[in-house]
């Protein structure tokens, strides 16, 4: 099988995250992970010598010729714009218009949202962008839904990211799109951070097992991951933790930031969606195995937590897979 292709177009004073992040993510060989792994071709606007943001050099044999010829296996990613204010440059627009009408998966990073939109490719379509932006993003192109609060917004072969960190997190689901979650879950590891960030997005972000100073609570945390499929109460767990139930709730909150059902009810959705990922179990069993009591449960809680019902989350990566 053939390495999947990355594209990064890069312009002169680009932002130098948003392009350490997929050079990092997609960059470098990681064939005890996957093989074969990525290949990441950097396309700058003029082949030879690009100056970053930060004032660094980076050179590339490869210029927006090769973006324009992106073949529909390839996924082609446009970081942060220099200068919203500017616009965007239009040999660059017309090659990104080209990647897609080719059939290749368009990703920006941050403000690269605004040569997806000017390319057309977000009208009609909800798309993000860092919360700074998100107003001059809407009123330049009044046809993308923006919504500024989710860390990334995955709309089929094009996926928009918010800003700086935000970037890493698309990344990471590029990967757990391509390679299936396990192999997401261990480049996370690599890159000590976590596979999923909670916060304000919606699809396919989940609460993750939080890193805690309060080592008394850890086992508790790693037991329950483990008795997912038991109709666990705070009673029950403040009873294994030798604590009273109020005890354990102020604990939970200095550990997670929320409280004991709430945590737990974010960690059944979390193991749904790894079964939904890699197991062809009925939704009825899944709901059975993370302990949401039946089919209905499950669909109501997934949907509101992810924002997709189980069937779409789990064609997504069938469709993948294929």
């Amino acid at each position: 099988m053939p390495s999947r292709r990355v594209l990064l177009a890069v312009s002169d004073d680009v932002p130098i995250f948003e392009v350490a992040i997929p050079c990092e993510v997609f960059g470098r060989p990681r064939l005890d992970i996957m093989n074969p792994w990525y290949e990441l071709r950097v396309c700058a606007r003029v082949p030879g010598r690009t100056r970053t943001g930060a004032g660094f050099v980076a050179g590339t044999t490869y210029g927006l010729g090769e973006v324009a010829k992106a073949r529909k296996t390839d996924t082609l990613i446009v970081p942060a714009c220099a200068d919203v204010l500017e616009s965007s440059p239009p040999d660059l627009v017309d090659a990104v218009r080209k990647a897609h009408a080719r059939g290749a998966r368009i990703v920006s990073l941050c403000t690269g949202a605004f040569v997806l939109a000017e390319a057309g490719l977000l009208d009609g379509r909800r798309a993000t962008v860092h919360w700074l932006y998100a107003d001059i993003l809407a009123k330049r192109y009044p046809k993308v839904s923006v919504d500024p609060s989710v860390l990334y917004v995955d709309d089929g072969d094009v996926l928009t990211s918010a800003g700086v960190a935000a970037g890493l997190d698309l990344c990471l689901h590029l990967v757990r799109l391509d390679f299936g979650a396990r192999i997401a879950n261990v480049l996370a590891r690599r890159l000590v951070i976590s596979p999923h960030r909670p916060g304000g997005q919606a699809q396919y972000l989940q609460t993750p097992l939080p890193k805690t100073d309060d080592e008394g609570l850890a086992p508790l945390l790693h037991w329950t991951l483990r008795h997912l499929d038991r109709p666990l109460t705070i009673a029950d767990l403040a009873k294994r933790q030798h604590l009273t139930p109020r005890t354990l709730i102020r604990h939970f909150r200095a550990a997670t930031g929320m409280p004991p059902l709430k945590w737990l009810l974010a960690q059944r959705v979390q193991k749904a969606c790894s079964l939904l990922e890699s197991t062809r179990e009925t939704p009825a069993r899944i709901a059975e195995l993370c302990g949401l009591g039946g089919e209905a449960n499950l669909r109501h809680h997934f949907a509101r937590i992810m924002g997709v019902p189980p069937t779409e989350y789990r064609r997504t990566f069938e469709r993948a897979s294929a």
